[in-house]
């Protein structure tokens, strides 16, 4: 992976549920639960229409902003979880939350998903490497 032969792609729903190595509970929690009481408080303090408002523009604020680095973050702890350890690559390959992705130089490409084992996906990735830098 480090030469950027082979690339990880990661379940992120999977990842990021409660029961995995990688989730964080608080920052899945926190921007909803703010959004939420910020709008219930002004609802009771002011009127439903500042409720609501702040309802949609919280809404964007965590599918526009907050969202991207939440789904990144969660790639990048379950790389890491999966780099550290064979055994960890092996639990969440055996759960299916991660898949395998290369593309050769001539073009063509290669993909491992469950199904297959990401080792003999590995051999043959650079079995076809060696292939096309010989011939």
């Amino acid at each position: 992976m480090d030469s950027g032969a082979v690339k990880l792609g990661v379940h992120i729903r999977k990842a990021n549920s409660p029961g995995s190595p990688v989730y964080q509970a608080w920052e899945n929690l926190w921007p909803a639960g703010s959004i939420v009481l910020a709008s219930f408080a002004a609802t009771a303090l002011v009127h439903y229409y500042l409720g609501f408002a702040i309802l949609l523009v919280g809404g964007w604020w965590w599918i526009a902003k907050l969202h991207p680095k939440v789904k990144d973050g969660v790639f990048d702890r379950t790389a890491g979880f999966v780099l550290a350890r064979e055994q960890n690559m092996d639990a969440l390959w055996a759960r299916g939350w991660l898949t395998l992705y290369a593309k050769l130089a001539d073009g063509s490409e290669m993909v491992a998903t469950r199904r297959e084992s990401w080792r003999e996906f590995v051999g043959r990735v650079e079995v076809a490497r060696a292939q096309l830098a010989e011939g």
